[in-house]
């Protein structure tokens, strides 16, 4: 970016230093209001969870690094210094351009979201994001390593065929990684406010209806970022059954504790208890 010493090319001071920094200043922000103004008691609590969920996170973060060096915004460069992708076809581009490839990977995660729920071994790796026992900050960041990785490729095919600029991607990944926290946060919004809120971002109250044993409110509520592919494609639900202070969060088959544990968290797609 010129005058800022920062570059958003290549692999990738400046992405590195972005993404961390607006990751770090979030975390840090969910996680005060969660201890200042929390919405639901924890059932078992950060001291036991934290450790392996924010071990988790490392260890995604990690093998990101060292298997796709460049990431998505590398990919998203070498696209544009080729033409390749249907936005470089047909010549779109500044901030029109920008905006719709940031619509466009949302689209594209809300339907990878979808058969990662549908298809049985997809859900075998991504239920364990959804076996946490409860539903704070960290739950935003804990899904095992292969599923990391293979979302990944996903999403680097995706910027191919779309050809999404640079900063499209760059801006798609802070807010995927900002709102992600934001709406597995355990905090406290009112109400008035979290309807109208709800009309443009995924609200906490409305992913954690995802979150619910009950498998058919596990499947709805689908969206990260916008919340209105789930009205689009019917799997938005406004409230679990059971109401929000009451429902379980989690899996019928991890419910033991020692499951929170991050040996326990990298086996689980390969065992049924």
């Amino acid at each position: 970016m010129p005058g800022t010493g920062v570059t958003l090319w290549g692999g990738l001071p400046g992405e590195v230093l972005i993404r961390f920094g607006v990751f770090a200043a979030v975390f840090v922000a969910i996680a005060v209001w969660e201890a200042c103004a929390p919405r639901r008691c924890l059932a078992v609590g950060r001291g036991r969870r934290w450790p392996h969920n924010l071990g988790i996170l490392v260890l995604d973060a990690a093998l990101v690094r060292v298997i796709f060096p460049t990431a998505a915004v590398g990919i998203a460069a070498i696209a544009a210094a080729h033409g390749w992708g249907l936005l470089n076809l047909v010549g779109l581009s500044g901030w029109s351009s920008v905006m719709l490839s940031v619509v466009l990977l949302d689209l594209a995660l809300y339907g990878q979201h979808v058969v990662f729920h549908v298809a049985g071994p997809l859900w075998r790796l991504h239920r364990m994001h959804h076996a946490d026992l409860d539903f704070d900050v960290t739950t935003g960041v804990r899904f095992h390593p292969l599923e990391i990785l293979l979302s990944l490729a996903i999403k680097i095919a995706v910027i191919l065929v779309i050809g999404a600029p640079v900063l499209g991607v760059l801006i798609f990944e802070v807010l995927l990684n900002a709102t992600s926290m934001f709406n597995h946060g355990n905090v406290r919004i009112p109400r008035g406010f979290e309807h109208a809120l709800r009309w443009f971002v995924v609200t906490p109250e409305m992913h954690r209806v995802h979150h619910s044993i009950v498998r058919a409110e596990t499947d709805s509520n689908v969206g990260f970022n916008l919340p209105w592919w789930d009205w689009l494609f019917g799997t938005y639900r406004s409230h679990p059954e059971a109401g929000q202070d009451a429902m379980t969060i989690g899996i019928p088959q991890f419910r033991d504790p020692a499951e929170l544990r991050i040996d326990r968290l990298l086996t689980q797609p390969f065992r049924d208890e």
